[in-house]
């Protein structure tokens, strides 16, 4: 007769075999295209890459931490489509981009370039980790140059100081006899 810890382990190998069972049955079968996944708006698939290529360097003004070729958001949608609009007219990358700036400011830029508006965006964290540095090495700096009674005393040192139970502390009176 099998111990309990043979069945109890037999029982959750079938256990996690079952539950990885419709996992591995999936990466088996050809998946069809995923619902979530836009259709290509345009039949043009050389114009379809270069608008995601634009999209690519443009934010989304809702979600700020996406390009439009990322978000979902019905902003992104619609300047998605104004680019593909611009570009089916024959404008240029660049004159897309100009417009999308002189409209939305620098900001619509995904890497906006670098001018007086814009230097405090580009050096900010630079300028960020200078000051954390020089901060850190001038409290280090001020703190060598304190004498050592100025700072608190370990807890290691203080207990080495203390006698250990039962033991009686030595009086200076009775060390002074010996």
């Amino acid at each position: 007769m099998l111990s309990w810890q043979v069945r109890s382990l037999g029982a959750a190998l079938l256990l996690v075999a079952g539950l990885c069972l419709p996992w591995a049955l999936q990466a088996q079968t050809p998946s069809a295209p995923s619902p979530t996944e836009a259709p290509l708006a345009s039949a043009d698939p050389a114009l379809e890459k270069r608008v995601m290529s634009l999209s690519a360097e443009l934010r989304c003004l809702v979600c700020q931490n996406q390009t439009i070729a990322d978000s979902n958001a019905e902003l992104a949608v619609d300047l998605r489509n104004q680019v593909r609009d611009m570009l089916s007219q024959g404008q240029t990358d660049a004159q897309v981009l100009a417009f999308m700036t002189e409209r939305y400011g620098d900001f619509v830029l995904y890497r906006p370039p670098l001018n007086a508006n814009t230097a405090l965006l580009w050096f900010g964290p630079a300028l960020v980790l200078v000051g954390g540095v020089a901060t850190l090495w001038l409290i280090l700096y001020r703190r060598s140059r304190m004498a050592p009674e100025a700072f608190e005393p370990d807890e290691d040192d203080v207990l080495a100081d203390q006698p250990a139970p039962g033991e009686r502390a030595a009086s200076p009176a009775s060390s002074a006899k010996t």
